[in-house]
């Protein structure tokens, strides 16, 4: 709670002003790959999908990919699977743009960072363990899909709904190369992923142990987030909340305490921001869903 009440609010503010901007030129993204597969929608139908795939994500992790195409189709009837392969079109983008950053924080503080990862509590069999349960669902989905496939090989409806789900998943998987401005969805992932940046800036300067470390600092926790998801850490703790203070702790001699809380209101401060968002947005949808629905 001191950690909180010595906060800048301000900048906490800002952060969730650069956090929500950075959701709608996401939206207007997305709005200009559908428009290259011939898909009109509006920004506000794009933005209310967006922001109600990000609440879902808080419950289902990765289900948000999914409920935000199908939050679309019931604004636009524009079909699931050919979102969804512009959503998975967006995520390869996106994690471009988070190994250019992870590469340029490991320029910046490559000797930190190397003797912070010398110090991670590496469980090797916990790595094992994972490596042989991951090879188990890999064999476990491979039989379903030949399984999958001796059925729609013997139905024909069944046939040709799978001919439809994958053509409208690939014309979206693809959608990058019909895109007509690829410049300006570059520029849009360029400045997402700036806005990520520099949110993570606002929140180290709104509290006093971290106000003075300086855009080095949020490059290097970028890195740690992205060794968080990676690190098999024992006991299974979600390993961005042990991480992150531990880098903070180790790089930058952030007292422990301070550096839990700064974690934690962080993360808490997103969450408040995604929840606020997601679930206003899941209103307006159902209030837009019965106003179309209802005869003109």
């Amino acid at each position: 709670m001191h950690t909180w009440r010595t906060a800048d609010k301000g900048w906490l503010l800002l952060m969730a002003f650069v956090y929500t901007i950075s959701h709608m030129i996401r939206a207007e993204r997305w709005r200009l790959v559908l428009l290259a597969l011939g898909k009109q929608t509006s920004f506000r139908n794009s933005f209310l999908s967006v922001m109600v795939g990000y609440l879902v994500n808080l419950v289902i992790p990765r289900g948000g990919e999914v409920s935000r195409c199908y939050n679309l189709y019931k604004l636009d009837k524009v079909p699931v699977e050919m979102t969804f392969g512009t959503v998975v079109m967006e995520r390869i983008v996106d994690l471009l743009c988070l190994a250019i950053l992870i590469g340029v924080s490991f320029v910046l503080e490559s000797q930190k960072l190397f003797a912070f990862i010398d110090t991670l509590p590496i469980n090797i069999e916990a790595g094992s363990s994972k490596f042989f349960i991951l090879l188990a669902l890999g064999g476990f989905l491979f039989l379903v899909l030949i399984i999958f496939y001796w059925l729609i090989k013997k139905n024909e409806k069944l046939n040709l709904l799978a001919i439809k789900i994958w053509e409208g998943f690939k014309g979206g998987l693809f959608s990058f190369f019909h895109l007509e401005k690829k410049g300006l969805f570059v520029f849009y992932s360029i400045v997402i992923w700036t806005f990520y940046f520099f949110m993570s800036y606002c929140v180290i300067r709104a509290f006093p142990a971290t106000s003075d470390l300086g855009f080095q600092a949020v490059m290097g926790l970028f890195a740690i987030g992205a060794i968080a998801m990676t690190v098999p850490l024992p006991g299974g703790t979600g390993s961005y909340h042990v991480l992150v203070p531990q880098g903070l702790v180790f790089l930058y001699g952030i007292p422990q305490t301070e550096a839990v809380a700064f974690t934690f209101i962080f993360h808490g401060w997103q969450t408040i921001i995604v929840i606020f968002a997601g679930a206003l947005s899941l209103i307006v949808t159902s209030i837009l869903v019965k106003k179309n629905s209802q005869p003109h």
